[in-house]
């Protein structure tokens, strides 16, 4: 059975008694009766009628019956469905548009609807209410805003070679002020950075499910998920550090708010896996011919997906070796994704790349096939801009399972161990044909026949939550901090 559409609350009631006051107000002006002289002929009192005549009471039959006598008009003329006015008209929309969510939203007081207020002001003001409405509906129905900030921030991104010296120096500061002398940030450094910077670490089960973390600046506290399973537990407090020496404030748009996600997360990679030393054991591994993103992992005790970030960043800059960086989804979806050496990643039109399929020939999709999943996996590929090679590995995460992969042209897998790799694939992606269109015997024989259901990803559909572009449950927030804050 079909679904059948929600009403609006309460909206054509919302409407009829905004009318119906106005006529009711209209009709008493026009008869020169007072709120008092029209409240004595019904037997209420005249505050009770102004609440009529603003609309913010439904009358009952035997009420509507009474003032249509005390009036001197039929019951039909007093619930017409028109304005008794061009004003009227003017003035009931407007209340109607304080009255529903959009404008609730905006931090503007409530706006009286008096004589002085002209019909071209009203107007003025509902065109901009339909012109917000509009964008919402908009940014509602497609994330195109989030995309497109992200395509603009990965090719920023591209251009710095994802090197970010500013940062870095920063790390290198904060890490220099607490004594730390070089190679993996132990949990114990991680503590002393909080302490030099004004914090106490407080774990607790209850943090709200919407964050990673919880700040209390007034007290100097910082909040974190007690663990109860793999996981470094560095991660979410050098995020919350990072944040706080950054001074992020609350984000106004997706673009300011990605922004402020890539740089508190360079920051944090910069402090788990420091430059120098980093750069040293790369230098010391390229030298050697023996580049791997397992022992960048294994060496500084961070995650495979950290150690690959953190390649990224020091590749280009240290090493001279262009990358590519990719994650993806067990279903071929693409979740992140960085290049400066000319890979060709799908996108949509705005140029966007989250979303969208990667080829099934790429090593980011075949290394799902290979039963052993603990040892790393390498490719070489061909492609319509010339051959790569990867190395990728499945890393099994919260929200699923998913690919983390590193690539380099051909001519640099030199530098990488793996290079030895006798598995090869040939793309052709974006052509149909390499992938996206099945074989013409096997569509011939079902294409008629076959009617799969399909797996919806909410999160494609979604949009950011009202009034935040970080999604954080600001009311849950506050009660914790309440809850947790000392005596």
């Amino acid at each position: 059975m079909a679904q059948q559409p929600r009403e609006t609350p309460d909206d054509d009631k919302v409407l009829d008694s905004l009318t119906i006051g106005r006529r009711i107000r209209q009709l008493r002006q026009d008869r020169g009766l007072t709120l008092d002289a029209l409240a004595t002929a019904i037997d209420r009192a005249p505050s009770q009628v102004s609440v009529i005549e603003n609309g913010k009471r439904e009358l009952k039959l035997v009420e509507l019956q009474k003032l249509s006598r005390a009036l001197g008009v039929t019951l039909d003329e007093l619930l017409s469905a028109e304005p008794p006015s061009k004003r009227a008209a003017l003035e009931i929309a407007l209340e109607r548009a304080q009255r529903g969510p959009l404008y609730s939203s905006l931090p503007l007081p409530p706006l009286p609807v008096r004589k002085t207020l002209s019909d071209e002001a009203i107007e003025t003001i509902l065109g901009l209410h339909d012109e917000l409405e509009r964008l919402h509906r908009e940014r509602a129905a497609t994330p195109e805003e989030a995309r497109r900030a992200n395509t603009e921030l990965r090719a920023e991104q591209r251009k710095r070679g994802n090197y970010f010296p500013e940062l870095e120096n920063t790390a290198r500061e904060l890490l220099k002020a607490v004594g730390h002398r070089g190679g993996p940030l132990s949990q114990r450094v991680a503590s002393d950075l909080a302490t030099h910077l004004g914090f106490t670490l407080h774990y607790v089960a209850d943090l709200p499910a919407t964050t990673r973390s919880v700040t209390d600046q007034a007290n100097g506290r910082i909040y974190l998920p007690v663990r109860q399973g793999a996981g470094d537990p560095r991660s979410e407090l050098l995020q919350a550090l990072a944040a706080h020496v950054l001074g992020s404030p609350e984000p106004q748009d997706f673009a300011e708010f990605l922004r402020q996600r890539v740089e508190t997360n360079y920051l944090a990679g910069a402090l788990m896996l420091p430059e120098q030393s980093a750069v040293d054991f790369l230098a010391a591994a390229k030298e050697a011919r023996e580049l791997s993103v397992e022992d960048l992992r294994d060496a500084f005790a961070v995650s495979y997906e950290t150690a690959a970030h953190r390649f990224t960043n020091l590749a280009t800059q240290h090493l001279g070796l262009p990358v590519h960086f990719l994650k993806v989804h067990e279903s071929g979806a693409l979740s992140k994704a960085y290049e400066n050496d000319g890979v060709a990643f799908p996108t949509d039109a705005l140029g966007a790349v989250e979303g969208q399929f990667v080829c099934r020939k790429w090593s980011a999709r075949q290394v799902f096939d290979v039963e052993d999943r603990f040892s790393p996996y390498h490719q070489y590929t061909d492609k319509p801009a010339g051959t790569s090679w990867c190395t990728s590995s499945i890393q099994t995460t919260s929200s699923g399972v998913f690919s983390v992969s590193v690539g380099t042209p051909f001519a640099d897998a030199k530098w990488f161990r793996g290079r030895d790799t006798t598995r090869r694939m040939v793309s052709t992606c974006p052509d149909p044909s390499c992938c996206r269109q099945p074989p013409s015997e096997l569509a011939q024989r079902w294409a008629s026949k076959a009617w799969p259901s399909a797996r919806l990803e909410s999160s494609l559909l979604a949009a950011m939550p009202t009034g935040t572009f970080t999604g954080v449950d600001l009311t849950e927030v506050y009660e914790f901090l309440e809850a947790h804050a000392p005596s």
